[in-house]
């Protein structure tokens, strides 16, 4: 076997070849795309006969390099960096740091630790185009709340009429309003028939009327005033931010379309929706994280320590401390956390295991996090037996044990 440390980056990646008695056979920068791809077969080409007995050890698990790799048949193991950077510390106490140093550092990890390290399983190209759609929707989901929060900072600063008016500044009502009235001045002067327009190109079908008077109340009533050229400023500010937010809900929309469609020709989609709680959306996000790959999980405890949901513990001596995994994939663990508030009315399993694990005011995000775990052990089971959610079997074991 041969052992190859690859330290990647965007334009080049230093490579590094061990024989299984930790010497160096060889080392080489390479340049990105296809080019490099063909140096490294050759590196590899003149120490191995076989795919299989090569082991590489890369700091991530996608991208057209990994996917390469793969698709030589080589075993690929993805290391975390910050696992990384503790075992570059290992082998030296001066803190000294060079992509050369690290590939050889990655070569040496896989050679004596691979086994304490996730090897990267080949997901399905429609699993891809999933994960492709799930993390650009999450992306721009991010990017209007970040838009959002500006909106209501500018308007704090000159407009707190609008922000009596709307509780909600990403609803459509507020960005039709705000759209024909970013300054205080136009919106004391909105008659309620031109809200009602506003609200009507908005999208809003009810309760028309009795909405553009409240809002209408809330704009004329008084308010501090910013001096003139501020609110004139701020007033370009909040019209150029209500289109920017506008344009994404119009692309989340679109994205979202083209990711339910993708998750609806998934063989797994059934499943996933046969969970409560787990809808279009979140099943794709949940889905898109983990993978679909069948071996990638030896069992429920390692899909559920690769969530984050599972809890971890500290022990030392007399101290005992069992906390929260905060070292984790954040966009897995924030669907899965979703989730364990989905499940509460769709299920009535999970309502009693969250009621079982949240006796006071300030446990219910540990037990909400503790439903997530079991949702995901649940899940487990059901991707591999591949069989749909059965509330009774499901909850089975946890309601005797809830009981004794």
């Amino acid at each position: 076997m041969i052992f190859v440390g690859i330290d990647w980056a965007e334009a080049h990646h230093d490579v590094c070849l061990l024989d299984e008695a930790g010497e160096v056979m060889a080392t080489r920068r390479i340049p990105e795309g296809l080019e490099g791809v063909s140096c490294l077969h050759a590196m590899v080409g003149e120490h191995a006969e076989e795919p299989d007995e090569v082991v590489v050890g890369i700091e991530t698990d996608r991208g057209l390099l990994v996917g390469a790799l793969l698709a030589a048949g080589y075993r690929v193991h993805a290391v975390n960096p910050l696992a990384a950077s503790r075992y570059r510390e290992r082998h030296t106490t001066s803190r000294a740091k060079s992509d050369r140093g690290d590939a050889r550092m990655l070569a040496y990890l896989v050679r004596t630790d691979r086994q304490h390290h996730r090897a990267v399983a080949p997901d399905s190209e429609l699993h891809g185009a999933i994960k492709v759609l799930a993390r650009s929707h999450q992306n721009l989901i991010w990017t209007r709340q970040r838009q959002t929060n500006a909106l209501r900072s500018a308007l704090r600063e000159y407009y707190t009429g609008a922000l009596k008016a709307f509780t909600e500044l990403g609803h459509a009502d507020a960005l039709a309003v705000l759209a024909v009235a970013p300054d205080p001045e136009r919106g004391r002067q909105l008659t309620e028939a031109r809200i009602v327009r506003a609200l009507r190109k908005g999208g809003r079908q009810r309760n028309l009327e009795r909405r553009a008077r409240e809002i209408q109340a809330a704009l004329r009533a008084p308010q501090l005033e910013a001096p003139p050229l501020v609110v004139e400023a701020q007033a370009a500010n909040t019209t150029a931010l209500v289109a920017v937010i506008t344009t994404l809900d119009e692309q989340i929309s679109r994205l979202e379309a083209s990711l339910v469609d993708a998750f609806d020709r998934h063989p797994d989609a059934e499943i996933l929706r046969s969970l409560p709680g787990l809808g279009d959306v979140l099943g794709a996000r949940v889905l898109a994280e983990f993978g679909d790959a069948p071996d990638r999980y030896v069992d429920a405890k390692a899909r559920r320590n690769y969530a984050g949901t599972a809890p971890i513990t500290r022990a030392s001596g007399t101290s005992h401390v069992v906390l929260a995994r905060l070292v984790r994939n954040k966009r897995l663990f924030d669907p899965c956390y979703q989730w364990a508030l989905c499940a509460l009315t769709a299920s009535p399993g999970a309502r009693a295991y969250y009621d079982a694990h949240d006796p006071g005011p300030r446990t219910s995000k540990v037990a909400r996090r503790k439903l997530a775990n079991k949702l995901v052990g649940i899940l487990h089971g059901c991707i591999t037996n591949r069989t749909l959610y059965d509330e009774e079997l499901a909850w089975h074991r946890a309601s005797e044990q809830l009981a004794a």
